[in-house]
């Protein structure tokens, strides 16, 4: 059975990656399945709000949760991405990858999977006006990801989108994909990563 493809969309948070996701879902010649860590969190939240108390006998510091609770979560996101394609679904990632230690784990999980890797680029005045009309998203949050969500210098295609609405947007990845051109910036990650 032939192997699902990934698509990675890597952009901060209003960058558009849901957008094009939907996109990707409601064209009809090449099915995708769409994953993103939100959800994740949020059903995650939604078990700690509904199953335990709302004061905890013992204040800690934000940090330590983070260490404690964030990769467990990370780790089951890829292990359901992985399940998936192996199944031979092509699935849609949308999250952000905000540092090398993300950005390692990926490569390793996925560096011998179809993986496309793709920027979705938007300046940071307009991320910020986007979250202004959005209203849904804290004010500065895409700001503070951008310099490093957009430290990678090297994805297999970049969508501004600024320039082009969703629809182009997916057009252009679909257009990728169809063209059978090998994605290679996993694979040369790898290799860059941990020389051999």
């Amino acid at each position: 059975m032939k192997q699902g493809i990934l698509v990675y969309l890597n952009g901060t948070s209003s960058s558009g990656k849901t957008s094009i996701s939907t996109e990707l879902i409601n064209q009809k010649e090449i099915p995708f399945y769409h994953l993103s860590i939100d959800d994740f969190f949020k059903n995650y939240n939604d078990f700690i709000n509904n199953k335990f108390p709302d004061e905890p006998p013992k204040e800690i510091d934000h940090q330590v949760v983070s260490q404690i609770v964030d990769d467990s979560i990370f780790s089951v996101f890829h292990s359901t991405i992985k399940l998936l394609l192996e199944f031979g679904f092509n699935v849609i990632v949308d999250t952000i990858i905000d540092n090398d230690k993300r950005f390692n784990e990926f490569v390793d999980q996925f560096f011998d999977q179809p993986t496309l890797f793709i920027g979705v680029i938007c300046s940071k005045e307009e991320l910020i006006r986007r979250e202004q009309t959005r209203g849904d998203r804290r004010i500065g949050l895409a700001a503070s990801q951008f310099s490093k969500v957009y430290c990678f210098d090297e994805y297999d295609l970049e969508v501004n989108t600024e320039e082009m609405n969703p629809t182009e947007c997916a057009e252009k990845i679909l257009s990728l994909i169809k063209s059978n051109k090998e994605y290679t910036v996993f694979k040369k990650s790898r290799k860059k990563n941990n020389p051999s």
